[in-house]
C-alpha cells in the first residue's frame, strides 16, 4: 500500500514512518512549512533514512499568512478570548497540501500523527475527507495504537535514531503562534518555567524603556509599522521579535477542547495578540454600536468553527463575506505602548471614524438642552420602567 504521511520530523511522525515501513508499506512523506523557525533541512534526510521512497517539502508560509492569518486578524480570532488559533489555522492548510500530494502520487492512504485526545485529529480528518472522499483510508497510528512517546522511541531505537524523546515539552510552532504543552505544564497550578519560552523574555527582564509602535491598517489588514510599508509575512515576523523582546505575548489558560477535555495551554503569540488588540480598537472607532455588537457575534462563530476543526463548514465562507464587508472601513493608524509584558492602545485615528471631538467636548459645540435630555431619558427608559413597576421589582 502506498501511504502519504504528514511528516514533521519529530518523534511521533518519525516513529509512524518507521512503523509503516516495518509493516511493508511504501511511504511518501510531506513536510509543510507554515513559518516554523526550526530547520527543515534535515527533515528529508531523516525521512529517507527511515525508508521514505519520496519526500516533499512545501513552503506554504506566505499562503498561510495572506489567506488564513489575515482573516484571523479581520475576525479578531481569539478562541475563548485568549488563543489566537495558530495551530487551528495551520492544520487545514497542511491537510490540504498533504491531500494534493496524495492525489499526485496515487496514494492508497494518508497517515498523520494525531492522538485521540487532541483537536488536530478533527482538523486533519475532516479536511482530508473533503479533498479525498469519505472512503479514502486515513491511518492514525498514535490514535489507533495509543502510541506513547516511550513506545515511539523504542520503534526508532530499532533504527538507530534518537529524535529527542526526553524533551521537556511538546512544541508546535508556526509564524502566528508557538504552542507549549506537557511536562510540568500539565499541572494547572505550576507556573511555566522560563525554559518553556523561546519568543518572549521574562517581563521583569524586559527593557526599562517602553516601546511605542504605530500600526497602519487598510481594510482590516495591517500593512505598515511606524510608517514603513511591508508585506504581512515580514510585519508579523518583525512584531514577534520586537514585542517578544519586551516580554509581551505570553498566554496561559485553561482551554475547552473539541473532544470534551479541558487542557492547560501555554502559548507565545506577540504579533497575534498585538495586531488583534489594535484591530479591535480601530473597529470600535469606526463601527456603529450595532455594527460592533453584531461583529462580535460573527467573530465568535467564525473562531469557534476554526478551532473546532470545521474549516469546510459552508457557514465559514458566509461569515467571511460579512467579515470582509465590514472590514471595508477598518482603515487607520493605531498607536501601541509596550512595557514589560503589557500592551496598551494609546492612540488611534481613521478617515472613517465616527468619533467627533466637537460633539464630545463639554466646553464647546453641540450640547443637548435640558428639555431634550429629559425627553430622551423618558422615552429611552419607558419600557424598562413599565415592566419593573408591573412586576414589582425591587433592588
Amino acid at each position: 500500500m502506498r501511504v502519504v504521511l504528514a511528516y514533521s520530523g519529530g518523534l511521533d511522525t518519525s516513529a509512524i514512518l518507521a512503523l509503516l515501513r516495518e509493516q511493508g508499506h511504501e511511504v511518501v512523506t510531506v513536510t509543510v512549512s507554515v513559518g516554523q523557525e526550526e530547520e527543515l533541512e534535515g527533515v528529508e534526510e531523516k525521512a529517507r533514512r527511515l525508508g521514505a521512497v519520496e519526500h516533499y517539502t512545501i513552503d506554504a508560509t506566505r499562503e498561510f499568512v495572506e489567506k488564513y492569518v489575515s482573516m484571523a486578524i479581520k475576525a479578531n480570532g481569539l478562541y475563548e478570548d485568549r488563543y489566537p488559533l495558530g495551530t487551528a489555522l495551520a492544520r487545514p492548510l497542511i491537510a490540504e497540501k498533504v491531500a494534493m500530494v496524495a492525489k499526485r502520487v496515487g496514494a492508497d492512504a494518508v497517515a498523520h500523527g494525531c492522538t485521540a485526545k487532541g483537536n488536530d485529529q478533527v482538523r486533519f480528518d475532516t479536511v482530508l475527507r473533503y479533498y479525498l472522499g469519505d472512503d479514502f483510508k486515513i491511518i492514525a497510528p498514535v490514535r489507533e495504537l495509543r502510541l506513547t512517546r516511550e513506545e515511539a522511541a523504542k520503534i526508532l531505537a530499532r533504527h538507530g535514531i534518537d529524535v529527542g524523546v526526553h524533551k521537556k515539552y511538546s512544541i508546535d510552532e508556526n509564524i502566528w503562534t508557538r504552542s507549549i504543552e506537557g511536562g510540568v505544564l500539565d499541572d494547572p497550578m505550576a507556573e511555566p518555567p522560563e525554559d518553556a519560552f523561546a519568543w518572549t523574555v521574562a517581563p521583569e527582564k524586559a527593557p526599562d524603556e517602553p516601546l511605542y509602535l504605530e500600526v497602519g491598517f487598510e481594510k482590516g489588514v495591517p500593512v505598515k509599522v511606524n510608517g514603513e510599508r511591508m508585506d504581512l509575512v515580514k510585519l508579523v515576523s518583525m512584531l514577534n521579535r520586537l514585542l517578544g523582546a519586551h516580554g509581551y505575548g505570553r498566554i496561559d489558560h485553561i482551554e475547552n477542547r473539541v473532544v470534551g477535555l479541558k487542557s492547560r495551554e501555554v502559548y507565545e503569540a506577540p504579533a497575534a495578540l498585538a495586531l488583534i488588540e489594535a484591530h479591535r480598537d480601530l473597529e470600535k472607532m469606526v463601527y456603529t454600536p450595532r455594527e460592533l455588537r453584531f461583529k462580535k457575534l460573527v467573530d465568535q462563530l467564525w473562531t469557534d468553527l476554526v478551532y473546532q476543526g470545521l474549516w469546510v463548514e459552508p457557514l465559514r465562507l458566509t461569515l467571511e463575506k460579512t467579515i470582509d464587508a465590514m472590514n471595508e472601513w477598518v482603515t487607520g493608524e493605531v498607536k501601541l505602548k509596550v512595557y514589560k509584558g503589557s500592551l496598551m492602545v494609546v492612540g488611534r485615528e481613521s478617515p472613517y471614524s465616527s468619533y467627533r471631538r466637537d460633539l464630545i467636548d463639554y466646553n464647546q459645540g453641540w450640547y443637548p438642552s435640558d428639555e431634550e435630555a429629559r425627553g430622551f431619558i423618558t422615552i429611552w427608559s419607558l419600557h424598562s420602567l413599565a415592566a419593573a413597576k408591573a412586576r414589582g421589582l425591587r433592588g
